[in-house]
């Protein structure tokens, strides 16, 4: 934690003091507004049910937005059918679970969506990887299309109740309740299980990237394929492999989704949308600053509906996607992204 703090502060020392203050209070001040008006409604446990169903529902939205992190920082491609790809593995987690434990079907359907996102890079991405960038957004909406058509076509438009492995995992540790009390706020094992996978895959990812050979290899092989084979890194396995990673992290981010919305075909539409958001806000080359906008998107958006005494609260999505818009037109890399170099 400490060497992940020490290489964030020269990102955060090349802010000027007022662009600091201005993207901290375009992303901050919604928040704080309403949560004075939350207050002065004498609701401090309402304030606190809703920031931690914030940090819950932006957890997931982190999770996701990390897997489109991890294949954008790996290849430079911006995946549009991550979330297809993320539920239809959940519905082969789904098929698993008539023949096996949840605990036994959550590694093999990891181990399902690795090689599918490998299949998928050497088989499609490949062909389109030299064309323009274009080329390679319509191949990953035709991955969009063609996943949900799969989905729906095997297995159905009916919706399907799934399973959370974190009220399981409490209920073996002999805590029979679904819930666990913080303070005054009554929280669900499984929002504290996303919380803690979404925690748990930022401290990963940062360790692979900046700590470990592999991971150095995979950033060398997206930023600069020719310098990277010319030190003898196998370009096309590193590419391979993004797309692997990515593909893996999307199935956890799925089978969690579906504890909450239940799963069917259109399961990670909306989801999919809150975590394009969450890495464009953080940073799409950040993990940290994926997970830092998702749980900024979690908590402004459960505030603004928590309004509802105005009438407002149908706008929840506006006010956090306004908070976006006011952050990107200072930083338009988003609040951890690298700003690019330009030759003049």
């Amino acid at each position: 934690m400490t060497a992940m703090i020490s290489r964030l502060s020269p990102r955060l020392a090349r802010f000027r003091p007022a662009e600091l203050i201005a993207w901290l209070a375009l992303a901050f001040g919604p928040l704080i507004l309403l949560s004075v008006a939350v207050l002065t409604e004498d609701s401090f446990s309402l304030f606190s049910r809703q920031v931690a169903a914030g940090l819950a529902s932006g957890s997931l939205y982190a999770i996701v937005a990390l897997a489109l992190v991890l294949i954008y920082r790996s290849t430079d491609i911006v995946n549009f059918g991550q979330g297809e790809m993320a539920m239809l593995s959940t519905f082969f987690a789904w098929s698993f679970l008539n023949t096996m434990e949840l605990w036994a079907a959550i590694p093999l359907t990891l181990a399902v969506a690795f090689m599918m996102g490998a299949i998928i890079e050497r088989v499609v991405i490949r062909r389109v990887e030299n064309a323009p960038v274009l080329n390679a957004v319509i191949v990953t909406l035709g991955l969009f299309v063609i996943c949900n058509g799969l989905a729906n076509w095997i297995y159905g438009p009916i919706p399907r109740p799934f399973p959370s492995p974190f009220a399981e995992l409490a209920g073996n540790l002999g805590d029979s309740d679904t819930n666990v009390s913080i303070g005054e706020v009554t929280v669900a094992w499984h929002s504290v299980g996303v919380f803690a996978t979404a925690l748990c895959l930022t401290l990963l990812l940062f360790v692979f990237f900046q700590r470990t050979k592999l991971g150095l290899a995979v950033r060398a092989a997206a930023q600069n394929p020719v310098a990277a084979r010319l030190v003898g890194i196998r370009v096309n396995r590193m590419l391979t492999l993004g797309w692997a990673m990515s593909s893996m992290v999307g199935a956890l981010a799925g089978m969690l989704v579906a504890h909450i919305l239940q799963l069917d075909f259109n399961l990670m539409l909306t989801v999919l949308i809150f975590a394009f958001a969450a890495a464009v806000l953080g940073g799409l080359d950040s993990p940290l600053g994926a997970v830092l906008g998702g749980l900024i998107i979690g908590v402004v958006e459960n505030l603004a509906g928590a309004l509802s005494f105005y009438d407002i609260g149908q706008i929840k999505t506006v006010v956090a996607f306004l908070a976006i818009v006011g952050v990107l037109v200072i930083r338009p890399t988003g609040l951890l992204g690298k700003r690019g170099a330009q030759r003049v």
